[in-house]
C-alpha cells in the first residue's frame, strides 16, 4: 500500500485546505494516465473517492488512487518538497 510522509501530509492537507468548495474529507486523487508507455499521474483535489478508488488515510491525509495508480503505486511513498507556495510530488521506493 501507498505510504505518505508527514511532510506529503502536510502538503496535501494545505492543498485541500485551499479549495474553498473542499469538504473536510475531501482529498488528493491520483488517477494514471490511460494509454501511456510511460507512467503518468495526474493529481487533483477530490471531495469524495469514485466508487472503485483505493483511500489510504496516513498522518491526517486523504488521499484517492484508481486501480490503475493504486497498483502502481502499491510499493511507493508519496513525499513532497515546499517550496515558498510551491509543491513538488516525489514516488519514492520503500525500503
Amino acid at each position: 500500500m501507498l505510504a505518505i510522509t508527514e511532510n506529503a501530509a502536510e502538503a496535501i492537507q494545505a492543498i485541500v485546505a485551499s479549495s474553498p468548495e473542499a469538504p473536510q474529507e475531501a482529498g488528493l486523487r491520483i488517477a494514471a494516465r490511460p494509454g501511456e508507455e510511460e507512467k503518468r499521474l495526474d493529481l487533483m483535489i477530490a471531495a469524495v473517492p469514485a466508487e472503485d478508488d483505493e483511500v489510504v488515510e496516513e498522518h491526517g491525509a486523504h488521499v484517492f488512487l484508481d486501480a490503475e495508480a493504486a497498483s502502481y503505486l502499491d510499493d511507493k511513498v508519496l513525499d513532497a518538497r515546499v517550496e515558498g507556495q510551491q509543491v513538488g510530488f516525489e514516488v519514492l521506493e520503500q525500503n
